[in-house]
């Protein structure tokens, strides 16, 4: 039988500026009302990552109906009712990966983000997560071969899906509104994921948004549906953090982008994103810090309308001062085509789209 482990805490929480304070009551006044109504916890699985040694275990605890997500319990956890439905904070949850288990507390916002030292083989792995009593549920962890030394790290909005909004609503449509049948896919880039991932022999892929963990589901469903590779979700929580009223979505990708340096230090990443304002100065700054962590850097350009929405286009400027491969086109066919000629990548097989 599995060890039971103490129990830790994802997260140490630092001073908490007034807003979340008042979110936390707000928070605290629901799951106790929740619970008086009967409803269960229960446990929303994400997808995580790890390579020797550890695995990066991701999930979030709500209170449904059923203490499920079968049936009607998984509307919850999909477009606007996904920021309806009730975190718990706090919450206990037993994770049991390698045959040893081991119980992580929820942050205030009731998301799992806990990094677990175990030795797992390369691959996709199943990790079993349970809290109150509530039925064992499984979340995927992609364990990356520690030889490894390419992957692709992708942002989401205007990348691989075409979102043609004004930046200003774009978390709001993404929090209330979205649904992955009514998104999308950027010409393309779905083959031009799946390519380079043969090519790299099965390369990582990482997905990177400042969407919330409240539409994980609805995204994961939209990349699985469009056949873009399956990987691991980076998103952030909606609402207040511990020291501003609104949460940074160029923090969380900063923060993102550096933790990934740091795990991977021998890892080198094609970063892949658009011209919408933000994520060119982001790369640029994680190249001019991490240059030996960049294979390359791909913006998908946006059509004159989306960019018209998008607030602007970002400057090309990021990508000089720099030796590491700048391409750029508008949709999957094109960037392939740019990459292959700079040879990126190992060629394999038919190199056109």
């Amino acid at each position: 039988m599995p060890d039971p482990r103490t129990v830790t805490s994802s997260a140490v929480e630092p001073l908490l500026h007034r807003a979340a304070r008042l979110e936390n009551s707000v928070h605290r006044f629901r799951e106790k009302r929740a619970r008086k109504r009967g409803l269960l916890p229960t446990i929303v699985p994400y997808s995580g990552y790890g390579s020797a040694g550890w695995v990066r275990v991701l999930s979030r605890v709500l209170l449904t109906r059923t203490g499920s997500l079968d049936g009607t319990d998984r509307l919850n956890v999909r477009g606007w009712r996904s920021f309806t439905s009730v975190p718990v904070e706090r919450a206990v949850v037993d994770v049991t990966v390698g045959g040893r288990t081991v119980q992580v507390t929820t942050d205030r916002g009731g998301v799992l983000d806990a990094r677990l030292e175990v030795d797992l083989e390369p691959g996709w792995h199943l990790v079993t997560l349970s809290t109150e009593g509530s039925p064992p549920i499984e979340a995927p962890v992609v364990v990356i071969d520690a030889d490894a030394r390419f992957g692709i790290v992708s942002d989401i909005d205007d990348t691989v899906m075409v979102t043609s909004l004004p930046r200003p609503f774009l978390a709001a449509w993404n929090t209330f509104v979205l649904n992955e049948h009514a998104r999308r896919p950027v010409p393309g880039m779905a083959v031009l994921y799946e390519r380079l991932h043969t090519a790299a022999g099965g390369c990582p892929v990482i997905y990177l948004s400042t969407g919330a963990w409240n539409v994980a589901p609805t995204l994961s469903r939209f990349l699985s549906r469009n056949l873009y590779p399956s990987g691991p979700l980076l998103l952030t929580d909606w609402g207040p953090t511990h020291d501003r009223w609104f949460r940074s979505g160029r923090l969380h990708k900063q923060g993102s982008l550096d933790r990934l340096a740091e795990e991977f230090p021998d890892m080198r990443w094609l970063l892949v994103g658009d011209d919408g304002q933000h994520d060119e100065e982001l790369y640029g700054r994680f190249l001019r810090d991490h240059p030996e962590n960049v294979a390359a850097v791909a913006i998908r350009q946006l059509s004159p309308s989306e960019a018209v929405l998008a607030g602007g286009r970002s400057r090309s400027e990021h990508a000089q001062g720099s030796d590491a491969v700048w391409v750029s086109a508008p949709d999957g066919a094109g960037l392939w085509e740019q990459l292959v000629d700079t040879d990126v990548v190992p060629r394999s097989g038919d190199t056109r789209l």
